[in-house]
């Protein structure tokens, strides 16, 4: 694998300076020992000098991001924009106009014509981050613009000429969905050209260590006490805790452990609330939950976050650590209003 593809595999766990001397010479935050990520990050160099349009799955905080920009800067549009939609957070009235442009008077508040994000990214990349979420309806829009590389803006029959690579990525199973109706087949084969899955940080628990030692780098760096050690108990905990969060929970664990350390070492008692509840659930089988009871305590504290955010979905979605668009999905399921 070549230094230019700005990644960092670390295999040795003995020494601090090395790795920080790594670190140093590195813009990458992808640090694996992982054969699962390593296989992908091989496909991701074949990949990338191509045109080829990609479709990265995978769970929420595994890395589809950094994923997309390693296929961009390493490919020939390298020097071209990459433009970045996450399609979960923009309204559905609004998406078709946000990706496609209008032209002035295109419908109600339309002062002025405006470009989308297909004509800022031409000759370079257009990431769509949570692709399953644009509607059914646009989708066969989205398609005529991979296929013929033109489309109109919104209010206009005038085509407009682009080249722009497609990468995608979901935290859902399209292929599933497109089982249920729900996303269009030949719009998932166009998008799925290459497909990269990118398996949960529980897959891959040896990546952990590596995890912790390069997130206490980077926040020594921000003014966090550095040299600070982990207890073997408070170690144990984060190596068993199945983190739903993935990468980007054990970041925040990371930084919530150095804050509560007693002495420059993290302790159970300084590693975040849901990993010391998960490790006292495990060493209590009476505390065990059956599917009735976690269906409830995920209702309730859906129910409670919302609350506490007084509605707003994205703060709640934050605080439960989870996407807007899962957020969306639960309480639909749930019956929540």
């Amino acid at each position: 694998m070549t230094g230019d593809m700005m990644l960092l595999i670390v295999r040795d766990r003995t020494a601090k300076r090395r790795l920080e001397a790594v670190l140093d010479r590195s813009g990458s935050d992808l640090i694996t020992n992982d054969p699962q990520m390593l296989a992908v990050l091989e496909r991701v160099q074949q990949v990338a000098p191509t045109d080829a349009s990609v479709l990265v799955q995978g769970e929420s905080g595994t890395g589809k991001t950094h994923i997309a920009r390693m296929v961009h800067h390493n490919s020939q549009r390298a020097d071209k924009p990459l433009v970045e939609v996450n399609c979960a957070a923009i309204p559905e009235s609004l998406i078709e106009s946000e990706l496609f442009g209008h032209v002035k008077g295109a419908f109600t508040g339309a002062s002025q014509e405006r470009s989308g994000r297909f004509l800022s990214a031409d000759g370079g990349t257009l990431f769509l981050d949570e692709v399953g979420e644009i509607p059914l309806h646009l989708q066969a829009k989205l398609l005529r613009v991979i296929q013929d590389k033109e489309f109109e803006p919104v209010g206009s029959d005038k085509p407009v000429k682009v080249d722009v690579r497609i990468i995608a990525a979901s935290n859902q199973n399209l292929r599933q969905n497109v089982d249920n109706g729900e996303f269009r087949s030949d719009l998932y084969y166009r998008l799925a050209v290459i497909p990269l899955y990118i398996p949960a940080l529980r897959e891959r628990p040896g990546d952990i260590p590596l995890l912790l030692q390069y997130f206490c780098h980077n926040l020594e760096r921000r003014g966090y006490a550095d040299d600070v050690e982990c207890g073997a108990e408070a170690m144990r905990m984060m190596m068993d805790y199945p983190w739903p969060g993935n990468v980007r929970e054990l970041e925040n664990a990371v930084e919530h452990a150095l804050i509560c350390a007693v002495n420059k070492k993290v302790s159970p008692e300084s590693l975040p609330q849901d990993v010391r509840v998960y490790a006292d659930s495990r060493q209590a089988p009476s505390a065990e939950q059956n599917p009735e009871d976690r269906y409830g305590r995920m209702r309730q504290d859906i129910v409670i976050a919302l609350d506490q955010a007084d509605g707003n979905k994205s703060k709640a979605a934050e605080a439960l650590g989870i996407d807007r668009s899962t957020l969306w999905r639960r309480m639909r399921k749930m019956n929540i209003h």
